[in-house]
């Protein structure tokens, strides 16, 4: 029933309408949570709250997903406009003084995977901030850092061997790659997709094989994430990722399967050291988006 005229509407929370927002672009309560930096259970909570608020639910929930109701997608539109109209305002006065371009630099991988993330974020919190991205190797990149083309940039090393100056922002394995229920691993010799010289995965793979002694060969090679993965789901080889970088698609191998430890890598980060407030913030949110993903396992 509609509330009488001569009675104030209840105000809807942005914080509520925020996690409403993440629920819905997500899919999921705990990825949500994660992004929104909550619990599950306080999400559930505010979830209640604006369900009860609406007199309606928002929501449809089974065991596996988390799907809008009609008066859900109604919902969103409008929580989209007052949220992006909240930052627009607050913006005008918290960061007016926070103005420039900032050059990113990003290895193929985690501009694939982590920077659509990190940026968009970025530039809901601070859109008077342009970020212009360059997504090459390690060693290009750091080049382009020790000539004054880029600000600041992401970098993957071996971690016998973090760059000087680097900030580690997330350590992990290397593993095997292959295809789920593939048998790629199988063959003699063993076919190994693999990136360009210079890359840290395919040394550290390709030096674990030589000391086992296994034999292999190169059956695909490619400087793109998308590459390696579509060498591996259609069973052409096998590929060394960060553990992180597995689908449901694919299956970590290892000693049982006849393929040797390969050993862990780091992700850094290099900030000039004449780096401007813009330049700051990119590199602090960058910081925070790494701290969830190693308290979370997700960005």
């Amino acid at each position: 029933m509609n509330a009488p005229l001569n009675h104030p509407l209840p105000l809807l929370d942005l914080d509520v309408l925020r996690t409403f927002v993440a629920i819905a672009e997500t899919g999921s309560f705990t990825t949500a949570a994660s992004s929104v930096y909550r619990t599950p259970s306080a999400v559930s909570m505010q979830i209640k709250k604006l369900e009860d608020i609406l007199g309606r639910s928002v929501f449809s929930r089974d065991a596996r997903s988390v799907k809008l109701t009609i008066d859900g997608e109604m919902l969103l539109g409008y929580a989209r406009r007052m949220l992006a109209i909240n930052r627009e305002a607050v913006s005008k006065f918290i960061v007016p003084d926070i103005v420039g371009v900032v050059r990113l630099g990003s290895p193929d991988d985690f501009g694939e995977r982590a920077l659509p993330h990190v940026l968009k974020r970025f530039a809901q919190s601070h859109p008077c901030i342009a970020v212009d991205v360059t997504i090459d190797q390690s060693v290009n990149l750091r080049r382009r850092m020790d000539d004054r083309a880029l600000d600041l940039t992401l970098l993957t090393n071996s971690c016998r061997a973090v760059a000087d100056g680097a900030e580690v922002l997330l350590t992990e394995p290397i593993v095997w790659a292959g295809a789920k229920g593939g048998g790629a691993h199988l063959r003699e010799p063993l076919p190994v997709s693999i990136w360009e010289e210079g890359c840290v995965w395919r040394a550290g793979a390709l030096e674990a094989l030589g000391r086992e002694g296994r034999n292999y060969r190169v059956a695909y090679m490619s400087a793109h994430t998308a590459g390696q993965r579509a060498a591996i789901l259609s069973d052409l080889a096998v590929a060394p990722l960060p553990k992180s970088f597995l689908g449901c698609d694919m299956v970590e191998l290892g000693p049982a399967d006849g393929l040797p430890d390969i050993g862990d890598y780091s992700l850094a980060m290099v900030v000039s050291p004449e780096a401007s407030a813009p330049v700051k913030a990119v590199a602090d949110h960058i910081r925070a988006t790494f701290e969830v993903l190693r308290h979370t396992g997700k960005f």
